[in-house]
């Protein structure tokens, strides 16, 4: 009996699933090795889709345009408990058909990011805002598909979000901003960049609605001026973050209140640019007193 003890061996998939291999193995490896994995045997297949079955992050952002739709389709076909959704990049080959479903089931997920999916259209978004009341984080970038009806039933419908990434969704004006801001009082970070249809109006309702606001990115929006500039200074006092390259319009006298407070600005003091400008052309820093 000792000798057979000693010869008898034991394999990977000998171990509980559920119990070990699944929380305290899988879990720790990229997703890309588990797609490579499910195709070593018909057990690793179905231990893989156990897992996926169960997890509560699927993040396709680095191999996205890696996958075919039919394989997204089938590694989410028995998930309902996904609480992070990333299809950053996927842009080649998701559209609502695929979407809509893993949406549906899962309708308690947190995050969402969708930054770049070319393909979807309105009706994603709208399903999201329809089947995630608990959504706190939504990445929109690039989406250009956003309109101001899908924007608003978010808004309805997801009040625990504190943060969205709009940069470039240019169909959207500020009545569409300005209702968000009004429904989504819990809002801590907001990109509306590359959207010259913004304008004051939006920063002041942002700025007046939401004011534990930490971070807003208005990176090339042509039309905002120093008036809005000075209002989220006086209405939002946790912000830490502020970008406004490319806003020709925004000049120091409305952010200097704001580097006062520590506030991160991602446009340098006159001075300092000038500094800079000099140091290309000479070749060197010169040393100037700023004390003078």
């Amino acid at each position: 009996m000792d000798e057979e003890a000693k010869m008898q061996t034991f394999h990977l998939l000998d171990l509980p699933w559920e119990d070990v291999l699944v929380p305290h193995i899988l879990c720790y490896l990229p997703l890309h090795h588990l797609v490579r994995l499910q195709r070593v045997s018909k057990q690793f297949h179905s231990l893989i889709q156990v897992y996926l079955s169960n997890c509560r992050t699927f993040h396709l952002s680095t191999i996205g345009s890696c996958v075919p739709r039919e394989a997204f389709c089938s590694m989410l076909k028995d998930n309902k408990v996904l609480q992070y959704l990333s299809l950053q990049n996927c842009s080649e080959w998701v559209t609502d058909k695929e979407l809509l479903p893993v949406i549906g089931q899962n309708q308690h997920l947190q995050k969402v990011d969708l930054s770049s999916c070319t393909c979807l259209t309105r009706h994603s978004l709208v399903a999201v805002s329809l089947s995630c009341m608990h959504l706190q984080h939504f990445g929109l970038a690039h989406c250009e598909w956003v309109d101001s009806l899908s924007l608003r039933s978010l808004a309805d419908h997801c009040r625990e979000l504190q943060s969205i990434d709009l940069t470039a969704c240019r169909q959207l004006k500020d009545d569409a901003i300005c209702y968000l801001a009004r429904k989504c009082l819990k809002l801590k970070s907001l990109s509306l960049a590359v959207n010259a249809n913004i304008t004051d109006e939006s920063v002041e309702e942002v700025a007046k609605n939401c004011r534990g606001l930490e971070q807003l990115d208005l990176t090339g929006c042509l039309r905002v001026r120093n008036q809005s500039i000075r209002t989220l200074a006086e209405y939002c006092p946790k912000l830490q973050s502020l970008k406004v390259n490319h806003c020709h319009n925004v000049t120091e006298s409305s952010l200097e209140s704001l580097r006062k407070r520590n506030v991160v600005i991602d446009v340098e003091p006159p001075l300092q640019r000038a500094l800079v400008l000099l140091q290309d052309v000479l070749g060197f820093a010169p040393f100037i007193n700023l004390q003078i």
